[in-house]
């Protein structure tokens, strides 16, 4: 974690935050890089892995983050894949939706969720090249903001 300093590090790993992956087969050697990736990165911040959980592709990614964000063992979840480059705007479309529907799934639950999605628009080259380091960024961020909502929580 590059950009936090070593207390901020500490905290972090203190709070052992429990993490669900959604993780989707299509294009499964790029979401299994990312899956490593994640699953290592929660391990360096002492965080637990809840579950894996695997879906056909990005549109089955809310239904299923819906359910997991319901258990109350988990604190956070981390979507992963990639959203190609197609010849049509299916891809963007598709993109702003799953953001759109993930924002309003942690809003409504009360729990972080890390977009470690590459694209829509991304090429097969730049997803292997971008696919460890989107996965490393959400699983930091939902670790991060478990530690912000924790705070603001015990502030009510």
């Amino acid at each position: 974690m590059s950009t936090q300093n070593q207390e901020e590090i500490q905290e972090i790993k203190k709070r052992k935050t429990r993490i669900a992956f959604v993780v989707t087969d299509f294009h499964a050697q790029i979401s299994e890089s990312m899956l490593t990736a994640a699953k290592e990165t929660t391990e360096e911040l002492n965080g637990r892995v809840a579950s894996s959980t695997y879906v056909p592709g990005a549109y089955e990614i809310p239904l299923t983050a819906k359910h997991l964000l319901n258990d109350p063992l988990i604190d956070a979840i981390v979507v992963l894949g990639w959203i190609e480059k197609g010849e049509t705007l299916h891809g963007e479309v598709m993109g702003h939706v799953l953001h759109t529907t993930l924002v309003d799934l942690g809003l409504e639950y009360d729990k972080p969720i890390g977009f470690g999605i590459i694209g829509p628009g991304a090429t097969e080259e730049q997803a292997h090249a971008r696919a460890q380091i989107v996965a490393r960024r959400a699983v930091e961020a939902v670790c991060r903001m478990n530690g912000v909502i924790t705070e603001l929580r015990s502030q009510e």
